[in-house]
């Protein structure tokens, strides 16, 4: 007997429609004259059940009509296709460097993105490198006309991001599309830029100022011009010194007695500080320091006087630091007390 049932009743007149139960033994049957009348289970006898509430055998068990259902709509073929702009079919590739405090742009820390405006899926590695050793930072997939955010860091971690490589293959992954080559584009990071402000540009990428670098436009890789300690030097052999602009000719090394020096006081290297903050002249000082043990590396024993004054002595633990992460092989001593006081650090390349 369940609720619906149509019963009558065994020792007595009438009957009706059960409603409800009390317990285990009484249930509530409504009569014709709509009142309910409690009345004991077993002295009535159901003459006709109620259809809709019988329980389907399909019931008794996981519906499998339904099951049947959703194995069928999991078969379906996937048919969402990624939005596409039209005339977005060539490749256009931007990596991206964003403040995230840019009103502290001397302290704050960065946000590293890859942009993809094109019609493409991208599959990307993203590198750096310390001297022949590179290192994965970051890898994936960009969706058409997206950007992925590759990475935080602070600044002190530039020091290891001043030469990055980006590595690409194009593809639609849901319809046909003309084939684009292969991308690997190494790149030279000037980290001095993360130190000014007006490097960092309004974009149709970002809502904040951001640097950007070109990886792929219009299809094309984008070589980076980087002119280096060599190309420098034979500038200034083909031209005369009147040629050459004062902050070129500033630069050039003095050798005295086979021993190559480098004067790093700023002065000596910019004509014009004007706008720049303590820390960004160090990396600049720094920076000068890496290129030219770049310039002779290959210059086994040269010895290199790099005179950093006594000062408070930042820029000379500065150095010391890099020759002791970076240069481990190279040797380096204070040189020369009588010709250079306390104030310099000779280096000699193995």
């Amino acid at each position: 007997m369940k609720i619906g049932d149509k019963v009558r009743f065994l020792s007595e007149v009438g009957g009706g429609i059960v409603r409800g139960f009390q317990g285990k033994d009484i249930a509530l049957v409504e009569g014709e004259d709509g009142f309910e009348i409690p009345m004991l289970i077993r002295e009535c006898v159901v003459i006709q059940t109620d259809d809709y509430n019988i329980p389907l055998k399909s019931t008794a068990k996981p519906s499998a009509p339904e099951v049947e259902e959703e194995e069928e709509e999991e078969e379906k073929p996937i048919t969402y296709r990624a939005p596409e702009i039209r005339g977005n079919d060539v490749l256009n590739v931007f990596l991206a460097y964003v403040p995230q405090d840019v009103k502290s742009i001397s302290s704050t820390a960065f946000d590293a993105y890859l942009v993809n405006d094109s019609n493409y899926f991208i599959d990307y590695l993203y590198l750096s490198a310390e001297g022949k050793s590179w290192t994965l930072r970051s890898r994936g997939t960009v969706k058409p006309n997206m950007k992925m955010h590759l990475e935080e860091f602070e600044k002190s971690a530039l020091n290891g991001m001043e030469r990055v490589a980006v590595q690409l293959l194009a593809y639609k992954d849901d319809r046909t599309f003309l084939l684009k080559q292969a991308v690997n584009q190494e790149l030279r990071i000037d980290t001095v830029k993360f130190y000014k402000l007006h490097t960092f540009q309004s974009s149709d990428f970002f809502e904040e100022p951001a640097l950007i670098y070109e990886i792929v436009k219009d299809d094309e890789a984008v070589k980076q011009v980087y002119v280096s300690a060599d190309d420098i030097k034979n500038a200034l052999l083909q031209k005369n010194v009147q040629d050459v602009p004062a902050k070129l000719q500033k630069k050039q090394h003095v050798v005295k007695n086979e021993i190559v020096e480098v004067d790093l006081h700023i002065h000596e290297l910019l004509d014009d500080t004007t706008g720049m903050g303590n820390a960004e002249m160090l990396n600049y000082q720094l920076d000068v320091f890496r290129k030219t043990l770049e310039e002779y590396k290959q210059k086994k024993g040269q010895r290199i006087v790099f005179i950093h004054g006594k000062g408070d002595g930042v820029l000379r633990r500065a150095i010391l630091d890099e020759l002791k992460r970076k240069y481990k092989t190279y040797q380096w001593q204070d040189a020369s007390f009588r010709e250079y006081g306390f104030g310099a650090t000779m280096v000699t390349i193995h």
